[in-house]
């Protein structure tokens, strides 16, 4: 098994725990956010029509973005927010960025008001029309002209491209693009003529439960749709009902799991993960055979993104072909 540990914060985790699956179906501060390499972009202040029908006076340069759980997209074009997504306290954030976004200060997920105008940002992106029901809209709006993406928008590509808008880098989202198709094509390449056709399937274990991605979300769309691994047929199952990314599932539904690997994300490594101690758990193929890989919870599977997906692909290809 590949071991990744950290301490796991289970006090919290079944709020952890629900903002991964809302959110999944549903330093210093930086005082120059905008990659400057790109020369060609545009650089003055614009009128974008958000998702609500907001007119949002883009400013020409911004330099003090909050942009909560698509932090991903901004790094990838080069930005760095004046704060970044967290749960409990800073506790809990999307680790595998830190290597952009070490020192960046934290920001409630909720989105505070008070914590937002501590951050004086000139921009503030919002990932759904329902992050902004019952009025927060208009108290975020006072604060900094808030944009808020759409639901149509929650395709990783989609995001990132309308980011890419927001910030005149359309060229640079799709290069962004164009890099990771690539990658796509050359780890695809490489796995058929190493392994073959073979199955796979993700699932992650947090405060005694289980959950396993579905076919066509989060690491699911990487797994299945990007590298073309197998769907077993209990993922095709457990995707027809699936009303988020990730869905519940029981050690004794898992044992029926049928496929040849097993990315297994655990975050209950640092509390004795009890059900990996169970038969049941030790009759399940993959794990008969060897093939489990283990991650802890803040690997990027647990999240989407060009970053997160690439960190991915990279893992999956080093695991399997090795």
């Amino acid at each position: 098994m590949i071991t990744c540990i950290k301490n796991n914060f289970i006090f919290y985790s079944m709020l952890f725990i629900s903002i991964f699956l809302v959110a999944c179906g549903n330093e210093q501060q930086s005082t120059s956010n905008v990659n400057k390499s790109e020369p060609k972009e545009i650089a003055e202040e614009r009128v974008l029509i958000d998702s609500l029908g907001n007119e949002v006076t883009i400013p020409e340069k911004p330099e003090r973005v909050i942009a909560p759980y698509l932090e991903d997209h901004l790094v990838a074009l080069g930005i760095t927010p004046v704060a970044q997504w967290s749960v409990n306290d800073g506790a809990s954030i999307q680790t595998y960025l830190q290597d952009s976004l070490k020192d960046i200060p934290t920001i409630p997920f909720d989105l505070p008001f008070e914590a937002v105008t501590s951050f004086n940002p000139d921009l503030i992106l919002i990932g759904s029309p329902e992050t902004v029901e019952g009025g927060k809209y208009e108290q975020y709006n006072k604060i900094a002209p808030t944009y808020v993406l759409g639901n149509e928008e929650k395709n990783w590509r989609d995001k990132l491209l309308k980011i890419g808008e927001i910030f005149g880098q359309t060229d640079k989202a799709n290069e962004v693009l164009k890099e990771y198709d690539q990658q796509v094509k050359e780890a695809k390449e490489k796995i058929k003529s190493t392994v073959g056709k073979q199955s796979a399937a993700a699932i992650w274990i947090t405060n005694g439960s289980i959950f396993m991605v579905s076919e066509t979300a989060s690491s699911g769309s990487v797994l299945y749709g990007d590298l073309g691994l197998q769907a077993p047929n209990l993922v095709k199952e457990v995707s027809e009902s699936a009303t988020s990314d990730w869905s519940s599932v029981s050690l004794e539904k898992l044992a029926e799991l049928d496929a040849d690997y097993l990315f297994l994300i655990n975050s209950d490594k640092g509390n004795g993960s009890e059900m990996l101690k169970d038969p049941l758990w030790a009759n399940i193929p993959a794990v008969k055979n060897g093939n489990v890989f283990e991650f802890d919870q803040n690997t990027s599977w647990l999240y989407t993104g060009a970053i997160a997906n690439s960190q991915i692909i990279n893992e999956v290809v080093k695991c399997i072909t090795k």
